[in-house]
């Protein structure tokens, strides 16, 4: 009677390279997901902020009368400028100073006299691109 002989077990390089395919088309299925959701949080953060430096530039105007000089930026909210005509109208609207937006760059400001506007240059870092966050 003859023996066969046994395959020996284990897998052979076309099941581990189908194996690893799988991993790298799943893997990178994920990082783009991740990416996508990143991106979306980190503007959503950047609106949010946006807002509430609104506010706080609001409740300046209240107190002063007029919204802080595009110069004077937004450092007024933390510290009382020293060009007021009146400093004991200035009560400290910031704690500490605006943080820096999600891509750990400054929060831009510009004040027209009865008006203010506050964005963020965004993923990219450059001014008037498609990327910038600005609410309306």
């Amino acid at each position: 009677m003859k023996r066969r002989k046994r395959r020996p077990h284990g897998f052979t390089l076309l099941e581990v390279l189908l194996v690893l395919t799988i991993l790298v088309i799943l893997g990178s299925t994920v990082t783009v997901y991740y990416s996508k959701t990143q991106s979306k949080a980190n503007e959503k953060i950047a609106t949010v902020q946006i807002l509430a430096i609104g506010q706080l530039l609001d409740q300046y105007h209240i107190d002063i009368g007029s919204y802080p000089s595009t110069s004077q930026g937004l450092a007024a909210l933390h510290t009382a400028p020293g060009d007021l005509s009146d400093s004991t109208k200035w009560s400290g609207y910031a704690e500490n100073e605006i943080a820096p937006d999600p891509w750990s760059r400054p929060y831009q400001y510009k004040s027209e006299g009865d008006s203010f506007e506050v964005w963020s240059f965004g993923v990219d870092g450059q001014d008037g691109t498609d990327d910038d966050v600005k609410v309306q």
